[in-house]
């Protein structure tokens, strides 16, 4: 019995050295101020007294120690229970960047290329057509055929002409609306992962595919490429080859029973600006709803900090986190490299800053952008619809995971002052 546990411990320490494992620590072994770190507490007890924000919890982590695991503020209006560190979050669309990871372990097993059509996985896309007028006075429309397919590398830089309902050009909601469409980027009690897909491809194109970028549910039609390609439902599928090897055992398209108490509620802002809490609402508790076999692979997943600071950790350490490989160095490599280099270039690309632009399934600031903001150079991040955010600075092998549930939230400026204190204690 003492060889077994001598030989695990061993083990252990050995994960430990060799940077896959993320551990609690200090603040100065991993070459960080505490002090400096500490001014994130009266950061945030500032904006939850000036009701900007009701709470939730920060991580931050370096040279794999966690030096920063915080919770803050108070659930209810009533301030009688405090947000806890293990609390339950909608992450909306940081559910893309899981998806991406899914699909980037299907391209490095052979099983599939990133410039095929998607219609070669789903066939209903083999019909869809491009927008190209809209009569505002009687909804009607007419289509193009499209100039190229759509591909999977499309669906990863969201240039594939998919959008979301409330997008231009003008017809693209009262489309969606009409498709039943609208308001299933989280959840449906209605459809089926499949059925919403195929019904998605019945929807003209905003434009050709690669033309340009344009944020929309492009996450969501490759989580049914996953479920295709491997035969397995999307949420089967990315507990077995992510969650589970991870252990992040509190990352859910809908949430078990004894894990419905530890769902934070939503908040949202009144015209006054003052906080109020959206109550019982399905839509809002979608987490909580019965599976029907639909999973939004864009925008569908619950999670806390701790889980999906374990996710990015694995990406920081070239996909390995505790012995447990998810991905390999190079497709890491692959997945953080710019894609938007000749979009950016003619004013289509993700953003007309130079040095911040787009990978395969994240946002990522380049060499132009150094001094831009703190964040160094390779950083690749995102965030969520309901205040969620995160980014991987893999240059001071740092990760961040910021938690709340407000939306929409009139302070998201909030995330860039804590990105300054974090960044700024660092001394070594």
């Amino acid at each position: 019995m003492k060889k077994i546990l001598f030989i695990s411990l061993f083990i252990l320490i050995q994960v430990y050295l060799n940077g896959q494992a993320l551990v609690e620590g200090t603040a100065e072994k991993a070459g960080m101020s505490a002090a400096k770190l500490k001014m994130i507490d009266a950061m945030t007890q500032k904006y939850i007294q000036e009701e900007k924000f009701p709470g939730g919890v920060i991580l931050v982590a370096r040279k794999g120690s966690i030096v920063y695991y915080k919770s803050f503020g108070y659930r209810t209006p009533e301030k009688k229970e405090p947000y806890k560190n293990d609390d339950i979050f909608r992450i909306a669309s940081m559910s893309k960047a899981i998806t991406t990871v899914g699909i980037m372990q299907l391209y490095e097993r052979g099983l599939l290329d990133l410039d095929d059509p998607v219609q070669k996985y789903i066939p209903a896309f083999a019909k869809t057509r491009v927008l190209d007028t809209f009569n505002s006075s009687d909804s009607t429309y007419t289509t193009d055929l499209l100039k190229t397919s759509i591909t999977i590398r499309h669906l990863l830089t969201h240039t594939s002409g998919i959008t979301y309902g409330d997008s231009k050009p003008e017809g693209m909601q009262f489309i969606y609306r009409k498709l039943g469409l609208v308001n299933a980027g989280l959840s449906s009690n209605l459809m089926t992962t499949e059925e919403f897909i195929n019904r998605l491809a019945e929807a003209p194109l905003a434009f050709q595919p690669g033309e340009r970028y344009a944020y929309g549910l492009n996450m969501d039609v490759l989580g049914r490429v996953i479920e295709v390609v491997s035969g397995q439902s999307l949420a089967v599928y990315l507990k077995k080859n992510i969650f589970d090897p991870l252990r992040m055992n509190d990352t859910w398209f809908h949430l078990p029973k004894e894990k419905w108490d530890r769902l934070v509620p939503l908040y949202s802002h009144d015209k006054d600006d003052k906080l109020y809490l959206y109550g019982n609402n399905p839509m809002i508790d979608y987490p909580k709803s019965e599976d029907h076999n639909y999973y939004a692979g864009g925008g569908g997943l619950s999670s806390t900090a701790l889980d999906y600071a374990r996710f990015i950790q694995a990406l920081l350490n070239g996909g390995i986190l505790d012995g447990n490989r998810i991905l390999s160095r190079r497709t890491i490599e692959v997945m953080s490299s710019d894609q938007m280099i000749v979009l950016n270039r003619n004013g289509n690309g993700y953003s007309k800053i130079p040095g911040f632009t787009y990978c395969l399934g994240f946002s990522l600031i380049t060499d132009e952008a150094a001094g831009m903001s703190f964040k160094s150079p390779g950083t690749y991040e995102w965030s969520g619809a309901f205040s969620t955010k995160f980014f991987i600075d893999p240059a001071e092998d740092l990760i961040f995971v910021g938690m709340v549930n407000i939306a929409p939230n009139h302070h998201g400026y909030f995330w860039n002052r804590i990105t300054a204190l974090i960044y700024a204690a660092i001394e070594d």
